[in-house]
């Protein structure tokens, strides 16, 4: 593992990448619906991670509690199949209103997706089954489930 990621300004470097998780190491936990951390100067949980167009996996804290919340959602209240993946997107430019781009610092970033498993090689990689283009590569890795902060589009 080469890269942690813990600061907007770190996170900034895999913007609007697709990465697909490969753990989630919650720090905190979700009790009757609230979030309840240990120590409120710990991040909610570490997530590691392959990226587009990085070659070693990539540690990343998670700060925000909505991020958390959406994570918590995938891995311990729905559970992940072995025939499912989850992938993510970290960004500040899917905002409803761009004015929240300026407030960016204090909101949530993760676009969280549940997908048929290789949808990951399959959106990163146009070599990867190349018999599937068009609609069918499209429907081969749509996500089964989106779990986005209500601010974003």
């Amino acid at each position: 593992m080469s890269k942690k990621l813990l600061k907007d300004n770190e996170w900034k470097e895999i913007d609007g990448r697709t990465c697909k998780i490969i753990s989630f190491d919650p720090l905190a936990s979700k009790i009757n619906g609230k979030v309840e951390a240990l120590d409120k100067s710990m991040p909610y949980a570490s997530i590691t991670f392959e990226c587009e167009k990085e070659s070693n996996t990539i540690e990343g804290y998670i700060t925000n509690k909505t991020d958390f919340i959406n994570l918590w959602s995938a891995f311990k209240e729905r559970t992940i199949s072995e025939q499912e993946e989850v992938i993510f997107a970290w960004t500040t430019n899917n905002y409803k209103n761009g004015i929240f781009k300026f407030f960016s610092l204090f909101l949530p970033k993760l676009i969280v997706m549940i997908c048929p498993k290789e949808s990951f090689k399959l959106m990163t990689n146009q070599n990867f089954k190349p018999e599937l283009h068009g609609e069918a590569r499209y429907l081969a890795q749509k996500p089964i489930i989106e779990l986005k902060p209500p601010i974003m589009n």
